[in-house]
């Protein structure tokens, strides 16, 4: 792999954050178009030619750095960074990062375009996020555990920042919830990386010689839950899924965009990439306690939405069901349940993209987000209600679609592990689906069909700035959902070498 290629790759996270500071001393219009369309696109055009170089590398069979041994990345740096503290500029790609560096290019640009006319002081909107996509490029490049958690604390400020500042409702009691819950998940991983280094060895932060250490079992038995836990609560898993609801409807809409469709696949991603792939012994003993939390997001998540008339409780309830199908392939711990996991992390990411755009646009014209108060909208904005539509025949796994594939993928994954409890939530999860399909028809029908108030007559439909990023996440849906392979292949190699250590050790399996 070329120098070029390697130079080009680490350009995806330094051109969001060098644009910010280039344009601190430029009037805020300028400054509005070279962060808003330069960067955005330029970044969106480096993560699709990263995306394509390396699958051109990996499917071509020839070998990756042996010094990435047994990740196999790509694109790999290595740089001395704070001597002290061991800790270096590490960064790589495989088949998992490659894909969700590409989910967050697009997500990005699109909440970028959705937010072109937002209300306050521009400037400063478009550069954070700038500087959230910085710290989200980041963390899902990150191969140094010190460079992963600097990134992995940035996005807890911006999103702070930009929902006080930028919100709507309650949004200064939305954001304090947010930071503070999240910055609680954040003090549980930095006690275990600390534990971790030092039960290593002390000699590096790289996850790379981190995963050909074996790590003492009485470590692993407390800092694996520790870990696991502080990741997943940026990922809503229940009990630590209160900050969502209310953080996603005080929040702008390319907020909402970036932390249901990027932010929260950090946790995730996390989970699968450093708890259980450093702690292997201890996720086969925990991870069939973590299938029984699953049934309040799998399950209970569903109902709840179904009770709420707020259009953005009812996509953040949906988020948490959908986020809670990640964990159930993550606790199968097969190779078919981890793809699933992995597809779903990038089908949910496009799909909540497209749900948070078309909920922001129809409330920029309607400026209610209550159900119960529309009606009939359908003849006035047709094209953002076939897009909302078509976002809740995705949401609920219809074939064609990026979530069928990745849902089934979780649902085979997790009946073939030899477990009771993981075989009867991953039934009760199957059925959920009907408990979508409820709160999915009597949102679009509520707010779509009727009769319409008379003060929507005056409702203009999607422009084409807005039509363009509905298309796009419409599209990628499409793609992921009639083409899986040019994923799933990919994604095969990135997780083989996570699923190796798992299938390595044995531990007693709960309700087997």
């Amino acid at each position: 792999m070329s120098t070029m290629d390697t130079l080009l790759f680490n350009l995806i996270w330094l051109i969001p954050l060098l644009t910010v500071i280039v344009c601190v001393p430029i009037s805020g219009t300028k400054a509005k178009l070279i962060k808003g369309i330069h960067a955005t696109s330029g970044t969106l055009v480096l993560a699709i030619a990263g995306y394509l170089t390396y699958r051109v590398y990996a499917l071509s069979g020839l070998p990756a750095n042996e010094n990435t041994l047994p990740l196999a990345l790509r694109f790999f740096t290595d740089i001395p960074w704070i001597s002290t503290l061991n800790a270096h500029y590490i960064v790589g790609a495989d088949g998992l990062n490659i894909f969700l560096v590409l989910l967050t290019a697009v997500i990005v640009w699109g909440g970028i375009l959705v937010s072109w006319e937002i209300k306050g002081n521009q400037k400063v909107f478009f550069a954070l996020i700038q500087l959230l996509a910085t710290s989200v490029y980041g963390v899902f490049m990150s191969m140094d555990l010190v460079l992963f958690f600097v990134f992995y604390e940035m996005e807890a400020l911006c999103m702070y920042l930009m929902i006080a500042g930028y919100g709507s409702g309650r949004k200064d009691y939305g954001g304090k919830k947010l930071t503070l819950t999240l910055a609680f998940g954040s003090s549980m991983i930095l006690a275990t990386l600390f534990g971790l280094y030092f039960e290593s060895g002390a000699s590096s932060w790289s996850l790379v010689e981190l995963s050909k250490v074996s790590l003492p079992m009485d470590f692993q038995i407390w800092a694996f839950p520790l870990m696991f836990m502080g990741f997943a609560v940026s990922s809503s898993l229940f009990p630590f899924h209160f900050w969502s609801p209310d953080g996603h409807a005080s929040a702008p809409t390319a907020v909402s965009m970036l932390a249901a469709g990027v932010m929260m696949k950090m946790g995730a991603y996390g989970c699968l990439r450093v708890a259980m792939f450093l702690m292997p012994e201890a996720a086969k003993i925990w991870l069939p306690y973590v299938v029984a939390l699953l049934i309040f997001n799998v399950v209970l998540g569903p109902f709840i939405a179904l009770r709420h008339k707020d259009l953005k409780y009812i996509t953040a309830y949906s988020s948490i069901s959908h986020l809670g199908l990640i964990f159930l392939g993550l606790a199968a711990m097969t190779p078919v349940g981890l793809r699933g996991a992995s597809l779903q992390m990038i089908s949910h990411g496009f799909l909540t993209g497209l749900f948070f755009a078309t909920i922001g646009m129809i409330y920029e014209r309607t400026h209610t987000r209550d159900i119960t108060e529309m009606g009939g909208i359908m003849r006035k904005v047709p094209f953002l209600g076939v897009g909302f539509a078509i976002a809740g025949f995705a949401g609920l796994g219809l074939p064609g679609f990026s979530g069928f594939v990745a849902e089934s993928n979780i649902f085979i994954g997790a009946f073939a592990q030899d477990s009771t409890l993981t075989r009867v939530v991953t039934v009760l999860a199957i059925l959920s689906i009907t408990t979508t399909a409820v709160y999915i028809l009597q949102t679009a029908n509520r707010m779509l069909h009727g009769n319409m108030p008379a003060k929507y007559e005056t409702l203009c439909d999607a422009n084409l700035r807005e039509k363009i990023v509905v298309v796009v996440l419409v599209l990628c849906l499409l793609f992921i959902g009639i083409f899986p392979g040019w994923i799933a292949e990919l994604l095969d190699q990135s997780i083989a070498p996570i699923f190796a250590k798992l299938a390595t050790v044995s531990a007693p399996v709960i309700g087997g």
